[in-house]
Order: C-alpha cells, then structure tokens, then sequence
C-alpha cells in the first residue's frame, strides 16, 4: 500500500508527464501546420524544422528538403516545446480548467513565441528570427497552446493507466 507523499509524488509526476506528452502532441501540430503553411508559399515542408537546425549548423541548415540536419532542427523542437509542455503543467495544474485553461495554453504559448523570436533566438540564433514567417509562425503557437490546455485529460489517461484491471 502506498503511503500519501508516495501517491503525491506519483501524481506530481503523472502531471508533469501530461505536461510534456502535450507538449509534444502540440509540437507535432505545430510542426504539421508550419510545414503546411510552408508549402502553400511553395517553399519546403521542413523549412521551418531547416531553420531551427540553423542553431547548431547556421546557414548550412538552410536548404530545401529533408536532410540529415533537419533531424537536429526537429529534436530541438520537440525538446524544447515538450520542457515548455510539462512547465505549463506544473505551473498551471490544479489553477484553472476548461476554456480557462485552454485559452491560458494560448497565452502561454503566444508570449512564449514573442519572447523567443524577440529576444532569445534573435539573438542566439539570429538566422531563426530573420528567415521565419511570422503570421503561420504565430498561429502554429496558437494550435500549440489550444493542445497544452488539453494536459488535464492526458493526466487522467496516465493515473488510470497505473492500476490494477479487474
């Protein structure tokens, strides 16, 4: 039988699970539509995965088409808005639901692109500021974030999963 802060924990960690399986469940939207939307412009489906591979290859990243640096481009993606995903998680569990929370998915995610291409990759990696596209750019945040606010079923699916079937 387990004790109340073995059960706490274990929920703490269902949560922060959820939070990162959204993440990722939203990465994966996020992705699909940028690659969408890239398309549309007649440019790359990857173009945007290319541009954040530009972080570790600069602009040897940038080309059209899958190509081994794409890979680097998306891991970074998911890593990154995976840790976002359980960070919203942690930060908004138990504080809001429903629409609420959904619509703070949003936000969090909005302020997060803001933030981002503004000062952290214009900085860091100059290339991803320069050379995306801002509007598809944006509402993929929006897709991604409308996902976040959905972690609350995720850690339902995963605290049902743990027990015992009958």
């Amino acid at each position: 039988m387990q004790s109340v802060n073995e059960r706490t924990t274990a929920y703490g960690s269902s949560v922060l699970l959820a939070g990162l399986e959204a993440g990722i469940l939203g990465t994966f939207a996020m992705l699909v539509w940028l690659g969408m939307s890239a398309a549309w412009q007649r440019r790359s489906f990857w173009t945007a995965a290319n541009l954040m591979a530009t972080t570790f290859y600069g602009d040897a990243a940038i080309h059209s088409g899958f190509a081994r640096s794409t890979i680097s481009g998306l891991a970074l993606y998911f890593s990154l808005y995976g840790a976002l995903g359980a960070l919203f998680a942690r930060a908004f569990h138990g504080r809001a639901s429903g629409p609420r929370l959904m619509v703070s998915g949003i936000v969090f995610a909005v302020v997060w692109y803001y933030f981002s291409f503004a000062l952290f990759w214009k900085k860091f990696s100059p290339l991803v500021w320069l050379l995306h596209t801002e509007h598809p750019t944006v509402a993929g945040h929006v897709i991604y974030g409308s996902i976040l606010g959905r972690f609350p079923r995720l850690v339902r699916r995963q605290a049902g999963a743990g027990e015992p079937r009958p």
